[in-house]
């Protein structure tokens, strides 16, 4: 996914909105899966704008800072519509996992090492699954606003239900594994 395609889908979800909406709109719906800082998302619009797929109106407000408000231009939601249209779901490139690449080289640290690694990992994937509860919570209160979208979000939520438990039974066997392990 790009942030493009992301920003983009956002703005169509929520119709116009400035860019200070759209980045809390990101960090607590898109953030939980794809990162970027705030001062990517606002290269980000500027980019889509040259692109022509998004428009902007600056408004001049009295009280507070002018701002700029976006919105999508047909050519914008005809990108959007190809990206979500097309078969590639990112599994061509296979996965980057800096984490992985750490457990991987761990021969280097050695067994007690490795096992603490996958102890915080584990720990991390405890600590999160609440978090998730508290999204679905939180979906299920903006599906009258969002009622074609909130079912997608749900399934969003489901992934990370299902990749954290994964991710719980993973640690719980390789750590088994080293603790079975006779180190030479």
């Amino acid at each position: 996914m790009s942030l493009k395609h992301g920003l983009l889908g956002l703005i169509s979800c929520e119709g116009s909105t400035t860019g200070y909406e759209l980045d809390k709109f990101f960090k607590n719906s898109l953030a939980y899966f794809w990162q970027a800082k705030t001062s990517h998302i606002y290269r980000e619009l500027s980019a889509m704008e040259d692109l022509g797929w998004l428009a902007s109106e600056r408004v001049f407000q009295e009280e507070k800072p002018n701002k700029r408000v976006y919105s999508i231009t047909d050519a914008g939601r005809e990108e959007l519509l190809s990206w979500l249209s097309s078969s590639d779901i990112g599994l061509g490139g296979g996965i980057k996992s800096a984490f992985l690449m750490k457990i991987f080289l761990c021969g280097e640290l050695g067994k007690e090492a490795a096992i603490k690694i996958l102890r915080e990992y584990r720990e991390k994937c405890v600590t999160h699954e609440p978090a998730l509860t508290q999204i679905r919570t939180e979906i299920a209160q903006e599906e009258a606003d969002y009622p074609n979208h909130a079912t997608y979000w749900g399934l969003t939520v489901l992934h990370g239900e299902i990749f954290l438990k994964a991710g719980i039974e993973w640690a719980d066997a390789a750590i088994e594994i080293l603790e079975n392990m006779k180190e030479e």
